[in-house]
C-alpha cells in the first residue's frame, strides 16, 4: 500500500528548485542537483529543450506525460506536482545503483541529511568521491578531479524479507 509523502519531504525537496507551471502540472528544477543524465531531454524534447528559454515548457505535453518523464530523472533535480492526481510515489523496494566513476543513484523512500536538516526524497544522486561542494549530492567533482570507482557494479535492490 502506498502512502502520500510527508509535506516536509516535498517542501524541502523543492525549496531550492525553480517552478515551471502549466495547466495540470508544475515542474520543479534544482540546477544544483542536475547531473545531465538527459532523461528529460530524450523523453520529451518538446518540453525539455535546452536551446529554448525557458528550457522547460510543461504546457507542450499532458501533465501525465510530463510526470512520467520527470520520474526518470535519476538525480532528483526534477520533481513535479500535479493539480489533480497522485503525488510521486517512492519505488519499493529501494533501488541503489553505483554509477561507474560517478554517484550512487537511489530511488525509494529516502531520508537524507542535508545542511538545512533532514529531507525526504524519492530520487537522489549522492557523492561517492567525497569531493562534492553540494553535500551530500553529487556535483561531478569526481570527473573534475579524476576520481575513479573501479569496475561498475550491478544494481542492488534493498528489501525487507520475511523468512
Amino acid at each position: 500500500m502506498s502512502q502520500k509523502p510527508p509535506a516536509d519531504r516535498e517542501e524541502l525537496a523543492i525549496s531550492r528548485a525553480r517552478p515551471y507551471a502549466a495547466p495540470g502540472v508544475t515542474v520543479f528544477y534544482d540546477r544544483g542537483r542536475c547531473l545531465h543524465f538527459a532523461e528529460c531531454v530524450r523523453g520529451l524534447p518538446q518540453v525539455f529543450d535546452v536551446e529554448k528559454r525557458p528550457w522547460i515548457q510543461p504546457e507542450k505535453a499532458s501533465a501525465e506525460e510530463v510526470a512520467e518523464v520527470v520520474r526518470r530523472c535519476p538525480s532528483g533535480a526534477l520533481h513535479y506536482r500535479l493539480e489533480e492526481g497522485p503525488s510521486e510515489e517512492p519505488e519499493q523496494p529501494t533501488r541503489v545503483e553505483m554509477v561507474a566513476d560517478g554517484p550512487i543513484n537511489l530511488r525509494g523512500e529516502l531520508s537524507i541529511d542535508v545542511p538545512a536538516g533532514r529531507m525526504g526524497e524519492v530520487r537522489a544522486s549522492l557523492c561517492r568521491c567525497g569531493r562534492t561542494e553540494n553535500e551530500p549530492f553529487c556535483d561531478k567533482a569526481c570527473s573534475r578531479t579524476g576520481w575513479t570507482s573501479g569496475p561498475p557494479t550491478a544494481t542492488t535492490l534493498l528489501a525487507e524479507r520475511e523468512e
